[in-house]
């Protein structure tokens, strides 16, 4: 009896001090925890990660929602500062704000200043008009055709990538990469006509298409797989591992999953936490 009591009372204790480990984990930098809250960098234009609701104007997204579920796990308030794309990477770096929560992917050209808490795998995947889906039964029937999209992200290059890799080897010309001031200048040009086809991130198709239906149409699958992560200064690492620590209790718990299903993106979950995965 002693014995199986004693027992009991030593996995009672691994369990408590188990529990006590991962609380410890999510264990926020002091300095955060006096303010009680943290600071996220975002641009509202990418949808539907990162949007201002049409009806009330206010944040809204996965981002938004995944955010403040972080935040609640470890006992802050979100505090949202709304900056440009191209600032994101300097505010958290310099300190102005504590992470990167917008749909940033998680590229190892960017770890000499920021590490990246894993969050999310997605790919580029390009697309047409409807009126001319059947110009384009496949992806080698864009060789030698204009494709627009983004030149602020990876995209520009891993088109000339896939390009050099199929029309090349197919004896087809290359792909035209057109470089536009973000995706809703891409999908602007491309009704436009000025481009045959578009590329941006498989996550964000859906929405658009269901907020312009019969105006796109996909073709083929996404190029690649990309992980899009929260943005932590590089040598914050308490800081890195409190969100890793949080997010794992919301995938563990169930919320993580209500949050991607919610905005249609549970295809796009990832099923472990890493941090600087991306390549």
């Amino acid at each position: 009896m002693k014995k199986a009591m004693l027992a009991t009372f030593m996995l009672t204790g691994a369990a408590v001090l188990t529990h006590a480990a991962s609380v410890e984990a999510a264990e926020l930098p002091a300095a955060i925890k006096a303010r009680g809250t943290l600071s996220a960098a975002i641009v509202p234009n990418y949808p539907p990660l990162d949007l201002r609701d049409p009806a009330t104007n206010e944040l809204s997204g996965l981002d938004v929602d995944l955010g403040n579920a972080i935040a609640a796990k470890l006992g802050v308030k979100m505090d949202w500062q709304e900056t440009s794309f191209e600032q994101m990477i300097s505010a958290v770096d310099t300190g102005r704000v504590d992470v990167i929560l917008s749909g940033m992917t998680d590229l190892a050209s960017r770890h000499d200043k920021v590490s990246f808490v894993d969050y999310l795998r997605s790919g580029p995947q390009f697309f047409v008009q409807a009126s001319r889906a059947k110009d384009f039964p496949d992806m080698l029937a864009l060789c030698g055709k204009s494709v627009g999209t983004s030149r602020r992200t990876s995209f520009p290059g891993e088109i000339a990538d896939w390009s050099e890799q199929h029309c090349k080897s197919a004896g087809k010309p290359p792909i035209n990469v057109v470089g536009t001031e973000g995706s809703p200048d891409a999908r602007t040009q491309l009704k436009q006509g000025r481009v045959d086809a578009a590329m941006q991130g498989n996550e964000t198709l859906p929405y658009v298409m269901k907020l312009e239906p019969n105006t796109y149409a996909v073709v083929g699958e996404r190029i690649s797989s990309q992980l899009t992560g929260i943005g932590v200064a590089k040598n914050a690492t308490e800081l890195q591992q409190a969100l890793a620590e949080a997010l794992r209790q919301l995938i563990a718990d169930g919320s993580y999953k209500k949050i991607l299903d919610k905005w249609g993106l549970s295809g796009d979950a990832v099923e472990e936490v890493t941090i600087n995965a991306g390549t």
